[in-house]
């Protein structure tokens, strides 16, 4: 499959003005849904976590089927729903983005269908208000679509396997890390830890990703080393 970018090339798009359109057109999740939004990521009941499914996703074979859209507004927050469904994008500069920028090795998946999105390793601080990455995982997961929304012409991202908005990458990411900034809203992502990722059904990427096939093993040496 074609990339979008490599049949549609867009201006740059700088962050403080991405901002001020997302304030001013009225791009918030909470106004793209039926009620208020808390800023909050931790869903009523998580929707895709069990180990075989994620495993299955991660290793690109068939999952469990997907829930409904009722059913994800159950169990996702109110904002999780406006921006995974409704294409909604979240306030810049919120709790989510100042959590996103502390949190340690690891990957973050699909909110949807637990699919393996992006890596600790190739997430960079762009200084928007938005999760930022230089590149995905794997190019199999993310599908991009041309977006002529709200008077302006971007690429938008989204996931294969659960068809959830993610948000657009543009081409003003630093030059050295291959020049793209995924700008993604931290509402339609969960992020599962490095030590973490083994029993949650992503063991097979940590070779892939950090070279460490036990990664408890090796906090636990450095433990006692201490």
């Amino acid at each position: 499959m074609m990339s979008m970018r490599s049949v549609f090339r867009f201006p740059l798009c700088h962050c403080c003005v991405a901002a001020m359109l997302a304030t001013s057109i009225g791009l918030h999740a909470e106004e793209n849904s039926s009620k208020s939004a808390p800023e909050t990521n931790t869903p009523s009941k998580t929707v895709n976590t069990d180990p075989a499914s994620a495993q299955a996703t991660a290793e690109g074979k068939k999952a469990k089927p997907l829930p409904t859209d009722e059913e994800l507004k159950k169990t996702l927050t109110p904002l999780q729903y406006a921006v995974t469904r409704e294409n909604g994008t979240e306030r810049p500069f919120t709790e989510l983005y100042d959590t996103w920028k502390k949190e340690g090795d690891g990957i973050y998946v699909d909110l949807i269908s637990g699919a393996p999105l992006f890596s600790s390793k190739d997430k960079f601080d762009a200084k928007c208000g938005w999760p930022a990455f230089s590149k995905p995982i794997t190019d199999n997961e993310i599908k991009e679509l041309k977006d002529v929304s709200h008077g302006m012409t971007r690429v938008e991202v989204r996931s294969e396997s659960g068809d959830a908005h993610l948000g657009h990458v543009f081409d003003d990411g630093p030059k050295e890390l291959g020049g793209l900034r995924y700008c993604i809203n931290a509402a339609a992502m969960r992020f599962v830890p490095k030590e973490k990722m083994k029993e949650a059904g992503y063991g097979n990427l940590l070779v892939k990703i950090f070279g460490d096939e036990n990664p408890s093993d090796t906090t636990a040496a450095k433990a006692e080393a201490k």
